[in-house]
């Protein structure tokens, strides 16, 4: 599994079309999915998931208004449950050739709704509309049937070296309910044999009003293949404060395959967002990685200029933009929820 930053051919998002999942804030929602897409669309080409054909014109309207280059977008009206491509879409790999193909996990709607079905088709229809090859990764349970295993984009990070990031809660606690009786080992074997994976890393817990159990993508992100940026909280009253303290511990110690320490930079939380009376998870670490772009959540914080300061950092040759996301969040996603990468295949030198 290639890193996030290496190159793409395209970013994958479904349009938002359920005004349950942003109650009270729905209307906002497609003009900043619009603004995302012209964003992305000025460096890559864009894949639009929309419900269907008479979808596909309101939104495409809403794209010219919007001023997004449309010759970048490719429309597929294809029925979702949700938006959320990080979660239900394919996780693309390459060969040591260079060729693309991807990997088909089972979502089954983060355990916790029943509304998946539609969602779960995404990997197929990507790998049907692209001619890819595709694996649905499987694990045996003792001696039992082999079982699809579930997992989630946003469950996880790579450094496309062969390392991977995720967390106990999300994979391993008992609440979590996507791979009952699978163990840490049978996991690690699996993203050996599906993602190429030779070290996993693994995180404690996730943050405060996050309702997929633990999603990395808002805890610690790679940057590099040897570069890891954390999220901290430094209040002790903060209810983040332990769980990342944790998170960070882990990370520190934590050593490459060469058995050298990672560099680990932290970076702050927003203060709590809060709307009817529900925290939600806002997190700068839910940024998206694009073709010379990366696209960071903000939230009227003072702490928003520091987040972009320090991945503008880490980031030296990419333009670093905050999208303001406390509409967004609402919906308990971000960035990095919304968007899934395609890399670009290596093509053989002649």
């Amino acid at each position: 599994m290639p890193a996030e930053w290496e190159p793409h051919e395209a970013t994958w998002l479904a349009w938002p079309h359920n005004p349950e999942d942003w109650p009270g804030k729905f209307q906002s929602i497609p003009w900043l999915y619009a603004e995302i897409v012209r964003l992305l669309a000025a460096h890559e080409r864009v894949h639009l998931i929309v419900e269907n054909a008479s979808s596909k014109q309101r939104v495409k309207s809403m794209l010219h208004r919007a001023g997004a280059n449309l010759d970048q977008v490719t429309f597929h009206p294809w029925p979702t449950d949700r938006g959320w491509t990080r979660d239900s879409g394919p996780i693309f790999v390459r060969n040591a050739e260079g060729s693309i193909a991807l990997t088909n996990w089972l979502f089954n709607g983060w355990a916790k709704y029943d509304d998946w079905h539609l969602d779960d088709t995404l990997p197929d229809r990507v790998a049907k509309l692209l001619g890819l090859s595709s694996w649905q990764p499987s694990i045996q349970i003792e001696k039992g049937a082999k079982h699809s295993v579930v997992l989630e984009g946003g469950s996880i990070d790579v450094n496309g070296a062969g390392c991977l990031l995720t967390t106990e809660e999300c994979h391993l606690s008992e609440v979590q309910q996507r791979n009952r009786g699978v163990s840490r080992e049978q996991l690690e074997r699996v993203f050996h044999d599906y993602l190429a994976i030779d070290q996993t890393i693994w995180l404690n817990r996730g943050i405060v009003g996050d309702d997929t159990h633990g999603h990395i993508d808002d805890i610690a992100r790679f940057v590099t293949p040897a570069t890891i940026v954390a999220a901290v909280e430094p209040d002790a009253r903060d209810l983040n404060h332990a769980p990342l303290a944790e998170n960070l511990s882990r990370l520190k110690s934590a050593r490459t395959p060469q058995g050298k320490q990672f560099t680990v930079v932290e970076l702050p939380m927003p203060r709590p967002v809060i709307f009817r009376g529900q925290r939600l998870p806002a997190s700068y670490a839910n940024f998206y990685v694009a073709n010379g772009l990366v696209l960071v959540p903000t939230f009227h914080d003072p702490n928003d200029r520091v987040a972009l300061n320090t991945i503008a950092e880490l980031f030296p040759g990419h333009e670093v933009i905050g999208v303001h996301c406390v509409d967004l969040i609402w919906g308990l996603g971000a960035l990095h929820c919304m968007t899934q990468q395609q890399p670009a295949a290596v093509r053989s030198k002649s």
